[in-house]
C-alpha cells in the first residue's frame, strides 16, 4: 500500500483503458495524492497497442513512468504485458486480463501465439495476478464493464479506499451505467481477494 508510486495501463484500441486510467486517476486525486497522467493512444482503431501513465505521489512533476519504474501494470491483454516488459522492475505487480486478442500476424496465420508469458513474467519474479475479466464482466451481464473489473483488481495494490473508487464512478460514468460499473469494480476486487484465501 505505497503512498506513491507509478501505474502503466496497457492493452489495444476498444478495451476501455482509458477510462479505466481516467477513474484511477480521479480516485487517487480524491484520496489527496497530486496525479499526472499521459495517453499514448497509437492504432488504437485498428486494434494497436494502447497505454497510459499513471504517476501518484505527494508531489509529482512528470506523468511519464521510465523504463523498469511502472509499480502495477494494468495489462487488458496477455501479450501486452509481455510487451511492456522493459517497464518492470523485480518488486511490480501484473494485474493482467486473461483474455487473448491475436495481433494481425497471428489471426492471418503468420505467427504463433506465444502460450507461456504469464510463466515468463513469474519466472523474472514478478508477480502476476491473472483476472478473467471477461468472464467477470459476463456474469454481471455487461462486457463492456471488463475494464472497470480490472480498475476492481487493481485496486487491492492502492492505498485508496475501495469507497473512493465507487464516488468516482458516480461521478464520472453515465448514469445509466454507474450501478453496473460498480458491480463491476467490486467484483474485480473480490477476485483477487478470492485468489489470495486460495493460495493461503
Amino acid at each position: 500500500m505505497k503512498q506513491q508510486g507509478n501505474i502503466l495501463f496497457t492493452g489495444v484500441g476498444g478495451q476501455g483503458i482509458l477510462l479505466a486510467s481516467e477513474l484511477t486517476a480521479h480516485a487517487q486525486l480524491a484520496a489527496g495524492f497530486d496525479v499526472k497522467k499521459s495517453e499514448v493512444h497509437g492504432m488504437a482503431q485498428r486494434g494497436g497497442s494502447v497505454e497510459a501513465h499513471l504517476r501518484y505521489g505527494e508531489k509529482i512533476y512528470s506523468p511519464l513512468i521510465e523504463p523498469g519504474r511502472a509499480d502495477i501494470q494494468v495489462a487488458f491483454e496477455v501479450l501486452e504485458a509481455a510487451r511492456y516488459l522493459p517497464y518492470l522492475h523485480r518488486d511490480s505487480v501484473v494485474v493482467v486480463n486473461t483474455q487473448k486478442i491475436l495481433p494481425p500476424a497471428v489471426a492471418t496465420g503468420k505467427a504463433e501465439y506465444p502460450d507461456d508469458i504469464l510463466d515468463e513474467l513469474s519466472g523474472r519474479g514478478i508477480r502476476v495476478v491473472a483476472v478473467d475479466a471477461f468472464e467477470a464482466a459476463r456474469r454481471i451481464g455487461e462486457l463492456r464493464t471488463a475494464n472497470v473489473v480490472m480498475v476492481g483488481a487493481m485496486s487491492i495494490f492502492l492505498a485508496v479506499s475501495p469507497q473512493v473508487f465507487l464516488d468516482v464512478i458516480d461521478r464520472k460514468v453515465k448514469k445509466g451505467f454507474r450501478e453496473v460499473n460498480k458491480q463491476a469494480f467490486l467484483a474485480g476486487r473480490e477476485l483477487v481477494m478470492a485468489a489470495r484465501e486460495s493460495a493461503n
